[in-house]
């Protein structure tokens, strides 16, 4: 267990990616580091690096499927319950598919790991949050978000012809709502919650789909992408720069403040989400 002023950050989707490279940055800053993913594989080595890389033990891997309700319920509660308090949330976990597959709990799998995700393990950690001095939440959101619209009337794209690129640009603009709404509901004390454009990332990003895809992602990445610790970079500044200690609500393009598209800054929309989301995870 960490000393009991070490600062503690939860950092999901941290067993490759951006998400790892974050991890080993607040790592090499003495944070504790709790990182979540789904392969226990991937997590054990991702965190077996960064204690090497770092000298810091109090890197640890929990694993979990953060596209099931059930899941990322009871992920959120061990954490709690072994970490009365908690710093810093980072909601990173995600990706693209390039067909339309469902969730354990039959949603639509972009909307359930992308959007859902972010939402039921932030309402499940914000006690702990709340018993920090000073928590930050930062959701990873992304600039795809331009261009896309909310559908609350076929939410999971049940109907119609499915596009793998409209359910993530549709998640990423929900997460920017997500974000915006959660700092309305918190208000101005403690806990600050923004949300970020990371830039686009040589990762494993696109990794779950079918060969053609794949190739797409890779080809895309060697021409146009940045590395995944100048990406993480922009983090670490929402995670910790003191400047933002009262900015909440916010979002970023790395680490500059930005204005997302004007879909994202209907708070009409956000209040919607937020209800519906609340309804599907059957949050007490």
């Amino acid at each position: 267990m960490p000393d009991a002023n070490a600062r503690i950050a939860v950092v999901t989707g941290a067993t490759s990616g951006i998400g790892q490279a974050t991890a080993e940055r607040l790592a090499k800053q003495g944070w504790a580091v709790l990182c979540v993913g789904r392969s226990p594989q991937r997590g054990h080595e991702a965190v077996n690096a960064i204690r090497q890389a770092t000298g810091n033990r109090h890197v640890d891997f929990l694993q979990a499927d953060l596209s099931s309700i059930v899941a990322t319920k009871a992920i959120g509660a061990m954490i709690r319950d072994r970490h009365p308090r908690i710093d810093l949330l980072i909601n990173n976990a995600g990706a693209i598919f390039s067909r339309r597959r469902q969730s354990v709990d039959g949603l639509e799998m972009t909307f359930a790991l992308n959007h859902l995700g972010y939402f039921i393990l932030t309402s499940v950690l914000l006690d702990a949050l709340k018993a920090a001095p000073a928590a930050r939440i930062v959701n990873v959101a992304s600039g795809a978000h331009r261009g896309a619209t909310l559908d609350f009337e076929d939410l999971q794209m049940e109907h119609g012809r499915y596009s793998g690129w409209v359910a993530y640009q549709r998640s990423k603009l929900a997460n920017i709502l997500f974000t915006r709404e959660l700092a309305r509901r918190l208000g101005p004390g403690p806990i600050i919650a923004n949300c970020l454009h990371p830039g686009f990332v040589a990762s494993r990003f696109g990794n779950d789909n079918g060969p053609f895809w794949r190739l797409v992602f890779r080809t895309a990445q060697q021409i146009a992408a940045i590395s995944t610790a100048a990406a993480a970079e922009g983090v670490l500044h929402l995670a910790s720069a003191p400047t933002l200690a009262t900015t909440t609500g916010a979002y970023f393009d790395r680490s500059e403040p930005a204005t997302p598209a004007p879909a994202a800054l209907d708070d009409r929309s956000a209040r919607r989400l937020w209800s519906i989301s609340a309804d599907l995870a059957r949050l007490d």
